[in-house]
């Protein structure tokens, strides 16, 4: 799969911002971002007696966020899908609400595998020079969409002037608008976010309300965010997915600490073979994983999703195992453009050995990273 091709306008951009992202992770962690330790649902522990069969670690933990995009690991703790595969393992887990905790959490040995976007992914990697985590899996495609007041924008030509929120600066929304402006001709200043479109970096929990109370005009975000302001009167203008060749690209890849990759190779097995089941399940029955979902978000979060929203929502996001490779890879190069990253050398973020391995044991055909054919 090859990068959209569509017009651009790059102007050369010096890189004054090479620890821009990280003093954002920072910034989100002291406002009250972070994780929660959740229980794990009965169905989803290994069955009696299984201790005998315990793999090399007594225990891993996952982390997620109650998000739709994470859809695989709502469902897959929630049923069952993964636990069972652990054997004597005992699973854990953790929400959070952000990519940059998520990935502070990996990095401090909090978490040992994570379901998180193709940005803090790339950021966590360059980061830790290459050291501190790899991308062993995909999990979902698309769920992003531009959704605006129809009042005051009624065409795409219509967003200059207008306030656009994105979940957070340097986020793969975030990312995604900026590169969408630019290709446009029109500027925005990367970090403050002012220019030709105002960015307004805003918390997906509270853009609703910002939406509601007419600080924003619209914005690029995920769902089931982009439905929720569709339910306060918004109109979807855009969808991201018909910015990509055959509509896919990356939004939530399964990641997992190197160190723990290489100390317990079996266990991320189970973990992978447990999502390329949970995968299979939302694809055959995807009603049935529609209200798995959302009961996992009225437990992770106190309040399931109206029906109106997770209705429209849910067919947007596509459960993968294939983590999209070229698609994370340009997202890259649309941070570096706008000079929130500079040039990272990605060779080796993958491994897909391990995912290989169990979808050959399933008799699925394998995947590739085109661009680092010699792991």
């Amino acid at each position: 799969m090859s990068p959209p091709h569509r017009p651009r306008r790059r102007r050369p951009r010096p890189a004054t911002l090479p620890a821009l992202l990280l003093a954002c992770a920072a910034a989100l962690a002291s406002c009250g971002y972070g994780s929660r330790a959740d229980p794990v649902p009965a169905a989803a522990r290994a069955p009696a007696g299984a201790a005998a069969t315990r793999l090399s670690a007594g225990s891993v933990t996952l982390g997620y966020f109650p998000n739709l995009t994470h859809a695989t690991a709502l469902v897959g703790v929630r049923e069952g899908l993964i636990g069972r595969e652990l054997a004597g393992t005992t699973l854990k887990t953790t929400t959070f609400n952000a990519g940059p905790a998520e990935i502070e959490a990996l990095n401090a040995g909090s978490i040992d595998i994570g379901f998180i976007g193709p940005s803090p992914a790339v950021n966590g990697y360059v980061k830790s020079g290459g050291r501190g985590l790899r991308i062993v899996s995909g999990s979902a495609s698309g769920g992003v969409k531009l959704v605006v007041n129809p009042a005051k924008i009624k065409s795409l030509d219509d967003l200059k002037g207008k306030r656009i929120a994105t979940p957070q600066l340097g986020n793969t929304q975030d990312v995604a608008l900026l590169d969408w402006i630019a290709a446009r001709g029109w500027k925005v200043d990367a970090a403050s976010g002012k220019g030709d479109v105002s960015v307004v970096r805003t918390n997906n929990t509270i853009t609703p309300d910002a939406y509601r109370s007419g600080s924003i005009d619209g914005a690029w975000v995920p769902e089931p965010t982009a439905s929720k302001l569709v339910e306060e009167g918004a109109a979807v203008l855009l969808d991201e997915s018909d910015l990509w060749p055959g509509g896919e690209f990356v939004i939530t890849n399964v990641v997992v600490s190197r160190k723990f990759l290489e100390e317990h190779p079996d266990v991320v097995e189970a973990v992978l073979r447990g999502t390329v089941k949970t995968n299979e399940w939302i694809n055959a029955d995807p009603e049935r994983a529609k209200a798995s979902a959302n009961a996992a978000l009225r437990t992770l979060t106190g309040k399931a999703l109206e029906p109106a929203v997770i209705d429209r929502a849910w067919p947007s996001v596509r459960v993968t195992d294939d983590p999209l490779p070229a698609t994370l890879r340009a997202q890259s190069a649309h941070a570096v453009s706008a000079g929130l990253l500079d040039a990272p050398d990605l060779t080796g973020i993958y491994d897909l050995g391990p995912l290989n391995r169990v979808l050959g044991s399933l008799h699925k055909p394998a995947v590739t990273d085109p661009d680092d054919q010699g792991r």
